[in-house]
């Protein structure tokens, strides 16, 4: 592969092929369809219909398919042909704007949380005409929203398009009062993908990973990640040959992988992206996941997106960078050069203080899974408590303006719209990995969420809180006599009230809990305690208010991630009985039998035998241990299946189940640092974390 130019995005029908393929004015009608968010009427869309179908069958495509984010938090599919039956017993190949516009998998088998009946059952699909269709696979994929039957959102990318909706009006209304000519705000986004491979022969003989997509059960090797050798090491063969392949599909595909490299944890590694709009960075962001597993098949490996797959090093989390900017080429989290941009850089950055601030619960909420719930809080993942790392330098800047004191770390007095900030580098800004939500010079950073997670959610909700905000200092500053004194008196009094949710200091530390909780931030450490915040009353008027969910979808998504939450659990609890009883136990008592049979015969030989004496008695107290807590597993979680409310059903499984799953696990693992290799039934973490050659 030499010509990257050459092939990228030769899979999309992008700009390009539109502007070489379509009619001029069909052209022209369909950008500004898109830009002007209105409906394609069905003439326009038989057009682009026809031209895309000419285009996918030249290049070898037989089907097209409504490719969408149900509430599963993967994307599905349903393919139908473009063969339409001719009168002489063959068939042409046809697509229509019909079919193009609206699609009708059925919806029975999706997560709806109560959003539709038996009887209606049936889900459409409606094409997102500003993500770009693309070939997979021999297939024309047609990026669409997913609803149900009576039109609520049943999908990721129904919420996240309403969002880019309300941020763009909200934050337009803030730059008209700078003077700013802009006619539209871009919501931009990069999410970084860590994952792990591991051989696919060990993996198939682990049924914890197997079924739970991570290691219920499993001794710590040797060896972890304390040397620090494998982050950003050389890429070993093996996985550069997949890495590789990785690229040049992501790059056929439009997709901007830009960096590839060895994470902090053994086996180990991140693809990131440049920047796009949140809308088809979420896009791309499925499709990369997609793509890696896929892929890692073909290079006998498994790729692992579990947030936590191995106990004791780090998890896999996906950094969602977000900013924002104008059609005219500004991005509104950079400082600025004047003090035009200063102020409205500081506005800006007030706002997003605020919001996160108010919002932390649903911010915490729109991350929470049970996989995530083992990652946050250790090994470079933020904690579950919510708060903002600005750097000292901005801090410092924004203490003096509350105060109203010389800003003394630089060059100049603040005193807002008339001096100069300084120029703010990345290198004064971004230097602590334990904050979940990071300023990093030009844009912010979430560090929350969990390698598998759709960011749609998240970005629905920063989209959301942050347009609140702008709102709420447009209607004071519109109605200001004097906008620059409203401005300043604005800045300093929400930098005043919500400066208890910045903090650049260790998350990690016992220090910081309790400090948090002095200053009223939220520790929400588990998914049953952050989820049913987005219930809340003023919650539901806020997405409400922007039209981005109504109150039924966020009840509906309330009872779909708590379920979720529930049979994790309950897949879990199973696997982790069942690898007990059929497995770990059986070779414990293996072992046991083959050293008391060494023991008997040694004596006869009147050998010191008091290795045996000594591990046959440690493995049977062991192993009595686990049988016992293997009963106390089984017991709970038979009566967890018994509820029939969900909420009480995910704090049965919190603080009943998982408790009683690690009073399992622990006896077992310790077991396996006693047994001998060829007795264990299951690869070990060294064998799993340093198998590549």
């Amino acid at each position: 592969m030499t010509n990257v130019p050459g092939i990228f995005g030769s899979d999309v029908f992008n700009e390009s092929v539109m502007r070489e393929r379509l009619p001029k004015v069909t052209y022209k009608q369909l950008k500004k369809t898109i830009e002007d968010g209105v409906p394609l009427n069905i003439e326009l869309a038989n057009v682009v219909a026809n031209a895309m179908k000419d285009w996918a069958v030249e290049k070898g495509c037989t089907h097209f398919t409504h490719w969408f984010q149900p509430m599963t938090g993967i994307t599905a599919e349903k393919h139908d042909s473009f063969i339409t039956p001719a009168d002489d017993g063959h068939v042409i190949m046809e697509f229509s704007g019909k079919e193009l516009i609206k699609g009708e998998p059925d919806a029975s088998s999706f997560p709806s949380g109560g959003l539709r009946c038996t009887f209606e059952a049936r889900g459409y699909t409606a094409w997102d005409p500003t993500s770009y269709a693309f070939i997979k696979a021999g297939t024309l994929c047609i990026p669409t929203a997913f609803c149900s039957y009576g039109g609520e959102a049943l999908d990721k990318k129904t919420p996240l398009l309403r969002s880019v909706d309300a941020i763009n009006k909200a934050t337009l209304r803030i730059l008209r009062l700078f003077g700013s000519d802009a006619t539209r705000v871009i919501a931009n986004a990069g999410p970084e993908q860590e994952y792990f491979l591991i051989d696919r022969e060990m993996y198939s003989h682990r049924k914890d990973l197997i079924f739970a997509g991570r290691t219920l059960f499993g001794a710590p090797a040797p060896k972890g990640q304390e040397l620090d050798d494998h982050y950003f090491g050389t890429i070993k063969t093996r996985v550069a040959a997949y890495m590789k392949d990785i690229d040049e599909q992501l790059w056929r595909l439009g997709i901007y992988a830009k960096t590839k490299h060895n994470e902090a944890a053994p086996s180990q590694h991140e693809l990131a992206p440049i920047y796009n709009t949140v809308n088809i960075a979420t896009d791309h962001n499925q499709l990369t996941m997609e793509i890696m597993k896929r892929t890692a098949r073909k290079h006998n490996f498994k790729c692992l997106l579990h947030e936590k797959p191995f106990e004791g090093i780090n998890g896999s989390g996906k950094h969602c960078n977000w900013s924002l900017s104008t059609n005219t080429g500004v991005n509104l989290l950079n400082p600025g050069k004047t003090p035009a941009e200063n102020a409205q850089f500081l506005l800006v950055l007030a706002a997003i203080i605020k919001a996160v601030n108010k919002h932390q619960d649903i911010l915490r909420a729109c991350v929470a899974t049970a996989g995530n719930d083992h990652r946050l809080g250790a090994s470079e993942a933020p904690p579950a408590i919510i708060s903002i790392f600005l750097g000292d330098e901005l801090t410092d800047i924004l203490r003096s303006i509350v105060e109203g004191t010389k800003y003394e770390g630089k060059r100049v007095e603040m005193e807002i719209g008339v001096d100069v900030l300084p120029h703010f580098t990345k290198d004064t800004t971004d230097r602590n990995r334990t904050s979940p939500f990071a300023f990093t010079g030009n844009k912010f950073e979430f560090r929350m969420p969990g390698s598998r997670l759709s960011v749609g959610g998240p970005n629905t909700v920063i989209n959301t809180i942050v347009a609140e905000a702008f709102d709420e200092f447009a209607e004071v500053l519109e109605k200001a006599d004097n906008f620059q004194d409203a401005l300043d008196d604005l800045i300093k009094k929400t930098i005043k009230e919500n400066s208890n949710i910045i903090f650049n200091g260790n998350g990690y530390s016992d220090e910081w809990c309790q400090e948090a909780e002095k200053r009223g931030l939220l520790n929400l450490r588990t998914t049953p305690d952050a989820i049913p915040f987005f219930e809340a009353p003023e919650n539901i008027a806020m997405f409400e208010k922007y039209g981005v969910y109504t109150e039924t979808e966020l009840h509906s998504r309330v009872e779909i991630l708590l379920d979720e939450y529930c049979k994790t659990l309950s897949i879990e609890a199973n696997t982790m009985i069942d690898m007990a009883k059929k497995d770990i136990l059986p070779a414990v008592a293996s072992y046991i039998k083959e050293l008391a049979s060494t023991a008997e015969l040694a004596k006869t030989c009147g050998a010191d035998v008091s290795f045996e004496t000594d591990m046959v008695k440690r493995l049977s107290e062991l192993s009595a241990k686990m049988y016992k807590n293997l009963g106390e597993l089984e017991n709970a979680h038979y009566a967890a299946m018994g509820f029939t409310d969900v909420k009480e059903q995910a704090n049965f499984y919190r603080d009943i189940v998982i408790p009683a799953m690690n009073e399992l696990r622990a006896p077992a693992d310790e077991i396996e640092s006693l047994v001998g290799e060829k007795y264990w039934p299951y690869p070990t973490y060294g064998a799993l974390l340093f198998y590549v050659k």
